[in-house]
């Protein structure tokens, strides 16, 4: 069921990221590839920014093990867009993060979707509770 695009409100985490010139595809417009690639990026962002992860010496890491996407307007070079992050669940040992993708001038959503990590001891993967911590910080941007 095609869902309504999200407003920028709902979306209480934001990064700012600039398209590249290889963003876009023969269409014209940025592929969807560089959509999930931003989607990452902006989970990555704020985990980072609230030292929930250091990349290369975390113990526990975040694995994606699934993603979803609806798109609702193209989006093209050149460009700044806005990704905005919210999260939806915090389970046990994973976090389904809600993210919409906004062009510059517009408050609905282009492109809106979701990114499930499931947290795993960085050396042997094996599934590890979400820290007190880290559901403290996750909760708020719920």
């Amino acid at each position: 069921m095609r869902q309504t695009p999200h407003t920028r409100d709902h979306y209480p985490y934001t990064l700012d990221i600039q398209t590249r010139w290889n963003d876009n595809d023969v269409y014209g417009h940025v592929n969807n590839a560089i959509i999930y690639m931003w989607f990452d990026s902006v989970v990555n962002s704020f985990l980072i920014k609230n030292d929930l992860l250091e990349i290369g010496k975390s113990k526990t890491i975040g694995l994606v093990v699934e993603t979803g996407c609806q798109y609702f307007a193209p989006l093209s070079y050149p460009e700044i867009i806005c990704a905005g992050l919210r999260v939806e669940h915090i389970g046990t040992s994973s976090v389904r993060y809600e993210i919409a993708i906004f062009s510059q001038d517009l408050q609905a959503a282009s492109a809106q979707g979701h990114f499930v990590h499931v947290y795993v001891d960085a050396n042997t993967r094996k599934p590890r509770p979400v820290s007190k911590a880290m559901k403290h910080k996750l909760e708020a941007i719920s």
